[in-house]
């Protein structure tokens, strides 16, 4: 079953946003707001780029989001500066999220230990298990199945989703928000070999996440060994990422999917780590370091810096690298061209160093016609020429 939308007039859509002109009918029906890609017949689209005003006419969108008027476009036009702030607002018309003091409540399912503190207008859904000791703050949101364990601290106007585990000691300051699924807190793998056993080390540690961050859903945060894991303020964290016991993730990173980071890492701010990078652990990035998809991490990198490769080189580097692998089977072909070269002048020259001794072996013999003093001056040759020595007139 499909949910119809109610068309909607451009000047209601607009209706109480600051700087946007209206070039065309104001008048005219949206039905949806969607993006170039899945625009459709009688919605409003967005284009950051007038090159891209063909696909507008062939989508056949009534109205258009632009940052510049567009000549050759027939469709009303909305006109502004910022043109995905005003994209979110025709989105959210369409599609508008629901309040959250809808939910300022706590589920009659929910388990909360008397000695927790919940702050004014929080919600507790279903299923939620709040431990001994624990504080929730002001406006915010555990969705169903979430679990906080003892003496964990939770800022205002957090939003965790369902199934998210906290483990205890977490310190989560304000405005985070964790997806479904997430350990926040559990053990770091770090084990000791005792009489032939693997043994866990020391675990006493936890996690501090500062303000204003993200985490993805299935991500997992180890506590630290003795002391902290800390994540910076505004640090964004995607989907599946791994960080390991003791790091310190600096402020406003970017840690995208499958990252994973040892133990005893430590960023700087405003690093970005693409897909699928990995970090030995004990490594030490600087501010501002980008490390490209797919990169292994083995040693200390600089700052203000673009790595790449597997071990991570400077952009560079790996550009030379890259191109001389790209030229790998044309490298080939020379050398064996070269070597069946060298292999061919090797024979002719020992060919031609045969054929030289053989001579030199048949002048060497002495003819039959030969004197008998030759023969005993080749016997016996003569004495070098000497010149005495003088010594010099005093």
């Amino acid at each position: 079953m499909t949910t119809e939308i109610t068309g909607k007039t451009i000047s209601h859509l607009v209706r109480g946003v600051d700087q946007v002109l209206i070039l065309g009918d104001p008048e005219v029906c949206c039905v949806d707001a969607l993006p170039l890609r899945d625009a459709r017949s009688g919605c409003v689209t967005l284009i950051d780029d007038a090159s891209r005003a063909p696909q507008v006419l062939r989508s056949g969108a009534a109205a258009v989001v632009t940052a510049e008027p567009i000549q050759s476009l027939a469709c009303t036009q909305l006109v502004t500066d910022d043109i995905h702030k005003l994209f979110t607002h025709l989105v959210g018309q369409f599609r508008p999220r629901p309040a959250a003091t809808r939910y300022a409540s706590i589920h009659a399912s929910a388990q909360i230990d008397p000695t927790a503190s919940i702050g004014s207008s929080t919600s507790i859904g279903a299923g939620v298990v709040i431990g001994a000791g624990a504080v929730i703050g002001d406006h915010c949101h555990l969705m169903p199945g979430v679990v906080v364990m003892d003496n964990c601290r939770v800022g205002d106007h957090c939003r965790i989703y369902p199934n998210v585990v906290i483990y205890e000691h977490t310190q989560i300051d304000d405005h985070v928000q964790i997806h479904a699924g997430s350990v926040i807190g559990a053990h770091g793998f770090g084990y000791r070999q005792v009489e032939g056993r693997h043994v866990s080390t020391a675990q006493l540690g936890y996690v501090h996440i500062e303000s204003h961050v993200d985490i993805g859903a299935s991500v997992t945060i180890d506590r630290g060994t003795y002391g902290v894991t800390r994540i910076g303020e505004g640090t964004k964290i995607d989907n599946l990422v791994m960080i390991g016991h003791n790091c310190h993730i600096g402020r406003h990173n970017l840690l995208c999917s499958q990252v994973g980071i040892a133990g005893s890492c430590q960023t700087g701010d405003y690093v970005v780590l693409a897909g699928q990078v990995g970090l030995a652990d004990h490594i030490t990035l600087g501010d501002q370091v980008v490390v490209g998809a797919q990169a292994g991490v083995m040693e200390n990198l600089a700052s203000d810096q673009v790595y790449l490769g597997s071990p991570a080189t400077t952009q560079r580097d790996q550009m030379q690298i890259m191109a001389v692998q790209r030229r790998l089977p044309e490298i080939r072909r020379e050398v064996k061209s070269l070597r069946r070269d060298v292999d061919q002048l090797r024979t002719e020259q020992a060919a031609g160093s045969a054929a030289g001794s053989t001579a030199c072996r048949g002048e060497s013999r002495l003819s039959p016609a030969a004197s008998d003093d030759d023969a005993a001056e080749a016997k016996h040759p003569a004495a070098p020429h000497c010149i005495p020595f003088r010594r010099p007139a005093a």
